[in-house]
């Protein structure tokens, strides 16, 4: 059993920079041998042990144990996912899209599909994509924040979105006005002056109010007030007569318009009647001729009353692609806690790593061509999806993998002093291990006073390690020096005196405080490196002379 496990972990820790994981490891364990899933948990507690040890090693290393075993990696030739053709092409001259983002914060990598995958269709295509600002306040739980209009096109920009057309849905509420009175007229709309109680219960047992039997010129009359302030919010609306009788009760007179007091941030007071999202839709996506809508099936119903309307007004109707939700693991994607977060001061911003914003990942070092990469392998489908973060982290590891140099830092350092060591002022070290041609950094040595991280002291006790770069030692009641020659032994990361104390804020939000080597000083902001057996970072500030990073991920 112990064999098989470590084949898969040295395969696994290989694919990935050096790192294997416990949960793919034991998945392919299992599959090799399903007989073993009835001692699952023997195997999970050897993985982890077998894992710990590999991750020590240094690449070299793991392909030495690899080749002992007999076994290699098989060469992946990875073949980009393509995108599914959209329906009935042939039927347009131009392919035009959109997205709609709600400016409530900034985008998250949720909201990136949507993005990158109409992004990837008009380029596809050769059509135009529209960026249409869906800020209209008709929904009473819509909260706008002002500072989301940048955020989101600053994010859109980063991922390398390209739009043809920038529109704010708030500088359109005198086209919408237009066309509720062309339904009103057709008599397929009326104002109600039901509350929201008596409106829910009609609904829900099918119930016609006394309003809908209102004349066209009495409805046409109440809007008009409604316009003009005779009416106070909640006093009136305007509805869509569907059917009272439909199967599903919220599809029954669905609200089209509604009054709000509140003052909007782009056009203050100007409108106090405002669409909800179906109605402003229905209008526009035929106004901006809309070939192709991608949104999410969480919409599906907002598409049902759509269509309705293009059917009343014979307009004819673009085609419509839904797909499924898509949720990291262990991730809530909340826009609304993660403003409270924010407003209590809980998170340091729209950029604290736990939002997922699309300006946190920038901060992390995530690279946009790896979200990219990310959401297009995803695809489109209508099935929801769960993926572990790792799946992005591993795109960005290729990615960055090349470019970052390479660092010692010391996570919760404990000294120590080396004896029996002569005297050593300092070692050489390459930035990277693959590109020699960057050259190499000098590390200061004092082997009286060596930092290692507390958990390597206490798991490789009366072990012989090496300092990587440096030589051998063993920890016991002290710590010996134990020569230079390179063994198949551990390897760990150290840093020694002067050294550089830095901050790196991790994804959950904490933080960890370490010590770096000081070649450090000579990153800029924006860098990205690898801290040896810890992770790659994003240097972004300095922060009260102290170096702080951002985690990435390992």
């Amino acid at each position: 059993m112990k064999k098989i496990i470590l084949k898969h972990a040295l395969i696994n820790a290989l694919e990935h920079n050096g790192k294997a994981l416990v949960e793919p490891v034991i998945s392919k364990v299992l599959g090799e041998k399903p007989e073993l899933k009835k001692n699952v948990k023997e195997v999970i507690k050897i993985a982890t042990e077998i894992v710990r040890q590999i991750n020590n090693l240094t690449l070299e290393q793991q392909k030495n144990e690899l080749e002992k075993l007999g076994a290699k990696i098989e060469k992946k030739i990875k073949k980009e996912k393509e995108l599914e053709p959209l329906p009935n092409v042939e039927k347009y001259k131009k392919v035009i899209l959109r997205i709609a983002p709600y400016p409530s914060g900034p985008l998250h990598i949720g909201n990136a599909r949507a993005a990158i995958l109409n992004d990837e269709y008009r380029k596809k295509y050769k059509g135009k994509l529209y960026l249409v600002i869906d800020d209209t306040i008709g929904s009473e739980e819509k909260f706008i924040l002002p500072e989301s209009y940048e955020l989101i096109i600053d994010g859109l920009k980063w991922l390398g979105v390209k739009w043809d057309k920038l529109i704010y849905k708030s500088d359109r509420n005198k086209i919408f006005y237009e066309y509720a009175k062309k339904l009103i007229k057709l008599g397929a709309a009326y104002v109600c002056e039901c509350n929201a109680e008596i409106l829910r219960k009609n609904r829900i047992k099918g119930i016609e109010c006394q309003h809908r039997k209102q004349s066209v010129e009495e409805n046409l009359e109440k809007f008009e007030k409604m316009l003009n302030g005779f009416y106070k919010e909640g006093e009136a609306v305007v509805r869509l007569k569907t059917d009272m009788k439909h199967p599903d009760p919220a599809f029954r007179d669905r609200v089209l318009l509604r009054i709000s007091e509140r003052e909007h941030p782009r056009v203050g007071k100007k409108y106090r009647v405002w669409p909800l999202l179906e109605f402003s839709w229905a209008i526009d996506d035929h106004l901006l001729k809309i070939t192709h809508i991608i949104r999410g099936k969480e919409l599906m119903m907002e598409g049902m009353v759509e269509e309705y309307i293009w059917n009343i007004f014979g307009w004819k109707k673009p085609e419509i692609i839904y797909y499924g939700l898509l949720n990291i693991e262990g991730l809530k994607l909340s826009k609304t806690d993660a403003r409270k977060a924010i407003e209590k001061g809980i998170y340091s911003g729209w950029d604290d790593p736990r939002t997922w914003s699309l300006q946190s990942l920038r901060k992390r070092g995530i690279q946009p061509d790896a979200i990219r990469k990310f959401i297009l392998n995803i695809g489109l489908s209508e099935a929801d999806i769960n993926v572990p973060a790792e799946i992005l982290y591993a795109e960005n590891r290729r990615i960055i993998d090349s470019k970052a140099n390479r660092y010692f830092c010391v996570i919760n350092p404990i000294k120590i002093s080396i004896k029996n060591c002569s005297e050593i002022k300092n070692v050489k070290t390459p930035y990277h291990p693959d590109f020699p041609k960057r050259g190499k950094k000098e590390i200061p040595v004092n082997v009286n006073k060596i930092y290692i991280e507390n958990e390597d002291y206490i798991n490789f006790k009366n072990r012989e390690i090496r300092l990587i770069d440096l030589f051998n030692i063993k920890i016991g009641k002290n710590v010996e020096f134990c020569g230079n020659e390179l063994k198949d032994i551990p390897k760990i990361q150290w840093v020694s005196e002067p050294n550089v104390k830095i901050k790196i804020i991790m994804p959950d939000g904490s933080v960890k405080i370490g010590l770096a080597e000081p070649s450090i000083n000579k990153l800029k902001i924006g860098d990205i490196v690898q801290f040896i057996r810890v992770g790659f970072a994003r240097f972004d500030r300095i922060e009260k002379d102290m170096p702080v990073f951002y985690f990435g991920h390992r």
